[in-house]
């Protein structure tokens, strides 16, 4: 399994401060679906930051994404561990296919693929 990018999500219910602050930094917006937004690097597009006031699906905003290339093996992974999933499996109305998963240190991980 190979992991194509990981990205920091923060909880915010300041969307636009945060987009401003971040724009200081070179960030620019490359996705906005009202409820998270999404700011990359122009030179480096996989270096990303996305701002949550809330996750449309599921029950909490997760702490990081991280984006493989089979998220089916990295599910049954998981699984097979023994690990807690706080969201299954299931694919998303905006194209991904993605679960939840808490870490060792409680973070709760959203590890998705694009469909």
């Amino acid at each position: 399994m190979a992991i194509r990018r990981v990205v920091p999500n923060i909880q915010s219910q300041a969307v636009d401060e945060s987009r401003d602050f971040y724009g200081l930094l070179g960030f620019e917006e490359v996705m906005n679906l009202g409820w998270i937004t999404t700011l990359a690097s122009p030179s480096n597009p996989a270096s990303q930051v996305s701002l949550m006031t809330h996750d449309r699906t599921a029950p909490v905003v997760p702490d990081m994404s991280v984006e493989v290339d089979d998220v089916d093996a990295a599910y049954a992974a998981m699984q097979e561990s023994g690990a807690e999933i706080v969201h299954p499996l299931q694919d998303e109305e905006w194209g991904v296919r993605r679960f939840f998963v808490r870490d060792p240190n409680g973070r709760v991980i959203n590890v998705l693929a694009h469909r």
